[in-house]
């Protein structure tokens, strides 16, 4: 069975999980590491990250490489989120944790952050006939996320960590009212697009992830430290948890270390952490908190397992396809055109595969550069191919890694006009590998553009051959339709096939 391991840089902490995938089954966890590192603490006091923090991080990975190399593993995924998303510095953090993993660490967003969230609990604890919200409170930033069936609805990311938001009011020990009236009034604030968005919305369960909802569901159930473990799938009542935040608001950090189920350090951010939880549920009338121990790494490996194993890798998956579909709709692309291009450029690189030789994946990557590539009319119907480069690389795209998005931007920014050439300075943020890729792909992206370029829907699929002298594409269309347009425009695209495939581009009707 397949391995994979994934490693997410927090705000307050690092973890690392490696898992082996199982057909049908919960992930079977390997190993699972947790180092608390105050990474936010530097930033959300001077807005860079210290020279002592990042040593210490890549002393950190570099056990946890050690940890995850003797397993085998198929495949890796780092990610770091809040704390780094705001450094100044963080390029040079990127770089250093990069080399201590021998892998790319991503930065990524608030809403990937969700989606890997949301993912991790339906790996491990599904709820498919439920509409629930699921609220992660990690060290720098909240998330918020409503699942209706499997399905993420509506996700959104707040500056609301436990370890940001101590840092930003509760100085004193205990901590001040006045200084709690301030923090309260800031939460209140910050969830209040999310909670009048989803104010109408049918919730069944509340569940929560992350460190602080398990401090808080193991103190109200009184569970000691060392079986956190059983608190997955635990309850804590929503009075109850009213109850322990009076009680931990009159407390000074020696004795809120003495609560039953919640640790020395986490004592020390737990206020501010309980806060949001109470909030949250008080404001959706709920009246309770489960608590869930899947988290960002869980859907980083169910993601990882996702794109080789569960679903045909040529296509979007149906979220990608949603991400896709909705920032095409945001930038006034025509959506019928769009899934048009789409399918004929998903048939165009399963029928050529002998030709490309490229993995199923890029066929994702080419179909969400067909639904993107005229975004940039949203700037300027003039270059408008550029103007899609910058769209989509500066897009928040869930579901797709970095070097993903940069690769789908190029695919965008070539699709008319020149080809793609190594001098150009989009080209150069990537790798050869992936350049290879981009120049492999675009003609069959230029084709399928080209292939409705009336926007009237008329080629309903193609065929493909390879031939000794030619690349032969056979159009199917409804009796008696006109295509000529679409045939003037294909063919102007023969001589980038022979320049990429040496091979010029023939055309028939079936």
């Amino acid at each position: 069975m397949p391995r994979y391991a994934a490693v997410d840089i927090g705000s307050n902490s690092v973890r690392m999980e490696a898992a082996e995938v199982l057909p049908g089954a919960a992930p079977r966890i390997l190993a699972s590491e947790r180092q608390v590192t105050r990474l936010g603490a530097s930033v959300f006091r001077t807005g860079r990250i210290t020279q002592e923090s990042t040593d210490m991080i890549c002393g950190v990975l570099g056990g946890m490489v050690a940890t995850y190399r003797k397993l085998n593993i198929d495949g890796i995924r780092a990610v770091a989120t809040a704390a780094v998303r705001d450094a100044g510095n963080q390029h040079e953090f990127i770089a250093r944790t990069s080399a201590a993993l021998g892998t790319d660490v991503e930065i990524i967003s608030g809403q990937e952050e969700a989606r890997l969230i949301h993912l991790g609990v339906k790996s491990r604890w599904p709820h498919p006939k439920e509409r629930f919200l699921i609220i992660d409170i990690g060290g720098g930033s909240a998330e918020i996320i409503l699942s209706d069936q499997e399905q993420i609805g509506q996700a959104f990311s707040k500056p609301l960590g436990a370890l940001r938001l101590q840092e930003l009011f509760l100085r004193a020990d205990p901590p001040k009212p006045s200084d709690l009236h301030r923090m309260e009034e800031y939460i209140a604030e910050k969830l209040g697009s999310a909670v009048r968005r989803l104010g109408g919305t049918h919730i069944d369960r509340v569940i929560g992830t992350s460190a602080t909802a398990s401090a808080v569901v193991c103190a109200v159930n009184r569970i000691p430290r060392a079986r956190r473990d059983e608190s997955d799938r635990m309850r804590a009542t929503t009075p109850r948890i009213r109850k322990l935040f009076r009680d931990l608001c009159s407390l000074d950090l020696s004795s809120r270390q003495k609560i039953t189920g919640i640790g020395p350090r986490r004592a020390e951010i737990i206020v501010p952490g309980t806060a949001v939880l109470l909030r949250l549920l008080e404001a959706f009338q709920m009246p309770a908190l489960y608590y869930s121990a899947a988290g960002v790494r869980d859907g980083i490996i169910a993601d990882l397992a996702a794109r080789t194993v569960d679903r045909d890798l040529s296509r979007l998956s149906t979220d990608q396809r949603s991400v896709v579909e909705a920032l095409s709709e945001h930038y006034g692309v025509a959506l019928r055109h769009g899934r048009r291009v789409g399918k004929l450029a998903s048939d165009l690189f399963t029928g050529f595969r002998q030709l490309h030789q490229l993995p199923a994946h890029c066929g994702g990557l080419l179909e969400a550069a067909a639904y993107l590539h005229d975004s940039g009319h949203y700037v300027s119907d003039s270059r408008h191919h550029k103007h899609s480069y910058y769209l989509v690389s500066n897009s928040d795209l869930p579901g797709f890694t970095v070097t993903e998005r940069e690769v789908i931007a190029n695919l965008c920014r070539y699709h008319r006009k020149a080809l793609p050439t190594a001098e150009h300075s989009n080209l150069q943020v990537l790798d050869p590998e992936r350049r290879r890729m981009v120049t492999l792909l675009n003609p069959l992206l230029r084709l399928a553009d080209s292939l409705d370029r009336s926007h009237g829907q008329r080629i309903r699929s193609v065929q493909c051959k390879v031939r000794e002298n030619d690349i032969w594409v056979g159009l199917s269309i409804p009796p008696g339709t006109d295509i000529d347009l679409e045939l003037w425009a294909a063919e102007r695209v023969s001589d980038i096939f022979r320049a990429v495939y040496g091979k010029p581009l023939s055309l028939a009707t079936l």
